[in-house]
């Protein structure tokens, strides 16, 4: 079986909407770590979650290890 990718998410405003950012650190097999991160003026705290989420995702795309998802964002786990 194939070892896991574990990814950290998470995203934040400073007001709803406000200016926002996001972040998302993989561990990778290898012991390798990358760690992505952004944000946009004006945005919303669910959109700075999602995005998160989603830079994670297109960082894995290609690889063939399952990935296990960390996040806090109750809109982004009950999305998945």
């Amino acid at each position: 079986m194939a070892e896991t990718i574990t990814a950290y998410c998470d995203g934040a405003c400073s007001g709803n909407p406000g200016p926002g950012g996001w972040g998302a650190v993989l561990l990778f097999p290898e012991n390798r770590v990358l760690e992505l991160g952004g944000g946009e003026r004006p945005s919303t705290n669910n959109r700075m979650e999602l995005m998160g989420a989603i830079a994670a995702l297109n960082a894995v795309k290609a690889r063939p290890e399952p990935l296990k998802v960390f996040t806090d964002s109750s809109y982004v786990i009950n999305g998945i």
